[in-house]
C-alpha cells in the first residue's frame, strides 16, 4: 500500500512539474518595408512578443559603406514580467541595452 501511495504521489509531482502545453501563437501585426538603402519591419504576436528593427546604409558609395541597425524586442518572461531590449548593431558590433541586462 505504501508503494501505491508513493507511486501516485510521484506521478502527481511529475504532472505538476511538466512544462505547460505550448499555446498557438498568432501574428497580430506585421509590417515590412525594403528600400534600396535600408529596411524596416515590425512583428507583434499574441504571446506578448514585439520586435521592431530598422537598418540603413551609411557612407553609401564609399570604402566605409556600412549598415546601421537599430531596434528593440520585448517578451514576457516566465515570471510574467515584460522584458525589453533596445539595440544598435553597426561597425562597433551588437550593443544591447535593457533594464535586466548587466552594464559593462
Amino acid at each position: 500500500m505504501k508503494f501505491v501511495v508513493v507511486f501516485v504521489a510521484a506521478c502527481i509531482a511529475c504532472v505538476l512539474a511538466a512544462p505547460a502545453p505550448q499555446q498557438d501563437v498568432q501574428i497580430l501585426r506585421y509590417d515590412s518595408d525594403v528600400e534600396p538603402e535600408g529596411y524596416k519591419f515590425l512583428v507583434e504576436t499574441s504571446d506578448g512578443k514585439l520586435h521592431e528593427e530598422e537598418g540603413k546604409l551609411k557612407d553609401v558609395g564609399t570604402d566605409n559603406e556600412a549598415i546601421v541597425v537599430r531596434g528593440s524586442f520585448s517578451y514576457v518572461g516566465d515570471d510574467g514580467q515584460t522584458y525589453t531590449v533596445n539595440y544598435v548593431a553597426d561597425e562597433n558590433g551588437f550593443q544591447p541595452e535593457g533594464a535586466h541586462l548587466p552594464r559593462v
